[in-house]
């Protein structure tokens, strides 16, 4: 069968990834009495979730009225149509339990001086259907990602829960009939094996943003979850939009938050102008992200950026109160004054827009039930479910708004985590695959010994800068087929990798990661050549209309052991679904 020592472990449900949305499904589980495993290839308080700065949207109506209808509605034309309406009305529904919950955690959300939870501006949120800007993010000043995890934290650690920190997910155990039985991991330090089987496995893996050369991911967001999904014969859903953050800090890819904007800031050209006149008049430096991104690089294109290259704007702060520094925007006052050696309170920041986040992923549905989806049709993946940036249940659609990341973390991991503990008790642990086991230490094997001339770390640069050329916020045909054409080659070239021994296994860590992004650029690429219309994140300058009657549609990526993709499509679900309202197709105007 295999040379490998093989440990094996019996739980109710195996979570893989400890970011917010796989603490969030293991403390639900676990308070429901059930035997959690969570596997993680970094301690959790290395998560991305750690690094969320600007907020968490809801309509909680603390600075005037507010509906979640309204921060539907948003959410729907932020995704461009394209997200499905039944997740988007749970989301923004039980946004305001889940933020009161958070607070009643101990999140130590920003407070007005009513004791209210204070809540700023954010991109394309709107009250009364888009007529004014809404105040619905909650924040915890600059660091809200790393206050809610905190709490999160404290809580999971005091609950039953088994932390497998610093194991690498290798593959999902897939039975031949398909339904999923565990997840086959590496500790990392030793190279043992070991198999966690469980009725119930949710991958909570994140995005992969380290595919782009400029990202503000973090360097071990390299969408392990995803690339377990395709080596299941899975297809990923909607991976052709991937989201650009208007304001990069320059030079270095780290996130400045839309929070500076929505406490005031400016986005200047060369000129001194407010360039965001031409482009959003009614919304400003409140206009979607990709609105603002594209504008960003139009100016820049025009010759109008900032710095001598003339490749970047400036984020002005300069004219907002001495207190917003200190209550508000702590975290990115030290950054600036740390990265840049600036003072935003009298200096202007220079940005521009870097990969921030991946809207497609796995397919799942309402429930964060993983999907089959394939031209024929598409069937719940029995013991498998996908939360977080991993996951595409599309309640982002074409496009994230701001701050809804976050919601979709404590959302529906808390949901993923209770659907478990009403569908799980009683039900055993299923018996190990053997001939996924085989396959997926094949493999691995492979890697381990693999002595080509291709470093690693060396494939994962060629690949970002295929990313960064042929994919960039501004795309076409004929660009896209050349990207294609050139990781078509760098898969054969990847058969090629050198892997030495090193301790802790890091260079095989590394060729794992990097086959995975691999992967998943391949699905980017094909998805993005294919849908010949601009929707969103993905705009095609040979395409520049949305095309609601050819393209109103998921797309679906597959793509096989040599590299080879299959595409496909699946309808978007266009009901919000109960007594939820429904939002056909409309101009997207900001």
């Amino acid at each position: 069968m295999h040379s490998y020592d093989l440990t094996q472990h019996e739980y109710d449900v195996v979570i893989v990834g400890t970011g917010g949305a796989g603490l969030r499904a293991a403390i639900a589980a676990a308070e429901g009495g059930l035997r959690v495993a969570a596997i993680s290839k970094v301690d959790p308080r290395r998560s991305h979730t750690m690094a969320a700065q600007g907020g968490i949207n809801a309509a909680l109506g603390t600075r005037g009225e507010d509906n979640w209808r309204w921060h539907m509605y948003d959410t729907v034309r932020g995704s461009d149509w394209l997200g499905d309406q039944d997740a988007i009305a749970r989301l923004c529904e039980r946004a305001p339990e889940a933020i009161m919950e958070l607070a009643d955690w101990g999140v130590p959300f920003t407070r007005d001086e009513a004791g209210n939870i204070y809540q700023r501006p954010y991109g394309g949120q709107t009250t009364e259907y888009g007529k004014a800007a809404a105040f619905r993010a909650a924040a915890a000043e600059d660091r809200t990602g790393q206050a809610i995890m905190q709490v999160m934290l404290e809580r999971a650690f005091n609950r039953p829960i088994t932390f497998f920190s610093e194991f690498f997910a290798l593959d999902l155990l897939m039975a031949d009939d398909g339904a999923c039985h565990g997840v086959l991991t590496m500790d990392i330090a030793s190279g043992e094996l070991h198999a966690v089987r469980a009725p119930l496995t949710i991958l909570a893996t994140g995005g992969y943003g380290q595919a782009y050369a400029s990202t503000t991911a973090a360097n071990l967001c390299t969408g392990d979850g995803n690339a377990m999904v395709l080596r299941a014969g899975l297809a990923l859903q909607d991976m052709e939009f991937v989201q650009f953050h208007p304001t990069g800090l320059y030079g270095s890819g780290i996130l400045i938050t839309e929070g500076a904007r929505g406490e005031g800031g400016y986005l200047r050209n060369r000129s001194g102008e407010r360039f965001l006149t031409e482009y959003a008049p009614q919304t400003m430096e409140l206009a979607s992200r990709d609105v603002i991104a594209r504008a960003i690089v139009q100016e820049i294109r025009a010759g109008r950026g900032g710095g001598p290259m003339r490749d970047h704007v400036w984020l002005d702060l300069t004219h907002l109160p001495a207190d917003v520094f200190s209550s508000k925007l702590p975290y990115i006052t030290t950054l600036c004054h740390t990265l840049m050696q600036l003072d935003p309170r009298t200096q202007q920041i220079p940005v521009v827009p870097t990969v921030h986040y991946t809207m497609g992923g796995i397919p799942a549905n309402v429930d964060s039930q993983v999907l089959r989806a394939t031209a024929a049709g598409e069937q719940v993946v029995p013991g498998l479910m996908a939360i977080g940036e991993a996951a595409c249940n599309s309640c982002h659609g074409a496009n994230r708004l701001g701050c809804n990341s976050l919601l979709d973390l404590v959302v529906f991991g808390k949901e993923a985590g209770e659907w478990a503990k009403t569908n799980l008790p009683g039900k055993a642990a299923p018996a190990l695959p053997i001939r996924a086991l085989d396959a997926s230490i094949a493999r691995l094997d492979a890697l381990r010994h693999a002595r080509g001339s291709l470093p690693a770390r060396t494939l994962r640069t060629h690949l970002q800068q295929i990313m960064t050329e042929h994919a960039p916020i501004f795309r076409s045909g004929p660009e896209l087929r050349a990207g294609i054409a050139k990781l078509d080659a760098l898969h054969s070239e990847a058969l090629g990798i050198a892997e030495h021994d090193h301790p802790w296994n890091l260079e095989l860590i590394a060729a794992m990661e990097a086959t995975n992004l691999l992967a998943q650029a391949q699905a980017t690429l094909v998805a993005a050549e294919k849908r010949e219309e601009s929707r969103g994140a993905h705009y095609r300058e040979d395409f520049p209309a949305r095309d609601d009657a050819a393209w109103l549609k998921h797309s679906l990526v597959s793509v096989n052991d040599d590299g080879e993709s299959t595409y496909a499509t699946r309808d978007v679900q266009l009901l919000g679904g109960g007594d939820a309202p429904a939002f056909p197709p409309e101009a997207r105007v900001y």
